[in-house]
């Protein structure tokens, strides 16, 4: 779908914010998700994310990518929980830095362990900086992480990212988290490209997000929580707000 490249510059070069759709493939067959996945790019949603779980085997991912990538016409990058969850049929990664953690692991060690695959596969490796918010959930839990919770952290982080030349910084409150990260960290983040995800559920959510000046709002659990027939509504309202 991209010259190598070129996926970065289209995942950074919008004058709107977007909305991507995260499939965690422990939690619904590929076939399930290449259902919803159709769904949620007809009523609006511009980019697929694959990942989320640690222990997810990549035949598993990989049969995901290929079953949506079979029905949507959008981007399907992965969002990998390890260096062991990667499909060469994906468009790229979001190659991620989890900066707040205190595990060296999450630092570099599963990218070092990913980088060479991923280059001779030819997926685009999208330097991003991961930054695990207050409340944090699981994946602050199982990162390692010590969540966010001041301005003054996410503008030190955020810049500690530019220098090292990562353009997208993420802001994760964390799956299902009982709210989302609040205005106040989206306000001062430095980034090219800000992408905020966790506990979005609301029209107030997506206002609030895209107010603080996220890019690209992500959502996860609705597509677990919501059945087919309810979700395009759901998510329908929720893009709706980013233009509002």
């Amino acid at each position: 779908m991209f010259a190598d490249g070129e996926l970065l510059n289209w995942f950074c070069d919008s004058d709107t914010p977007r909305h991507a759709t995260l499939f965690d493939p422990a939690n619904q067959s590929p076939e399930e998700a290449a259902l919803k996945a159709k769904i949620v790019v007809e009523v609006g949603s511009k980019l697929i994310l694959i990942g989320g779980s640690t222990d997810t085997p990549s035949d598993l991912v990989h049969a995901t990518v290929v079953a949506i990538k079979e029905v949507v016409d959008v981007p399907v990058v992965l969002f990998p929980g390890g260096a062991h969850a990667l499909s060469p049929n994906a468009d790229g990664i979001l190659f991620m830095m989890l900066m707040n953690s205190n595990n060296p692991r999450f630092l570099i060690g599963e990218q070092v362990k990913g980088a060479t695959w991923l280059y001779e596969n030819g997926v685009e490796m999208l330097p991003t900086a991961y930054l695990i918010c207050e409340p944090g959930g699981k994946v602050g839990e199982v990162g390692n992480a010590t969540p966010l919770t001041s301005p003054e952290e996410v503008i030190s982080y955020s810049l500690c990212a530019k220098g090292y030349g990562m353009k997208i910084v993420y802001l994760e409150a964390g799956s299902g988290a009982v709210h989302p990260v609040h205005t106040d960290l989206i306000k001062v983040a430095h980034a090219d490209c800000l992408i905020v995800g966790g506990g979005i559920r609301t029209k107030e959510d997506v206002r609030n997000a895209v107010d603080g000046g996220a890019d690209w709002i992500v959502t996860g659990t609705l597509v677990e929580e919501y059945e087919i027939d309810l979700l395009a509504d759901k998510l329908k309202t929720l893009i709706l707000h980013l233009h509002k």
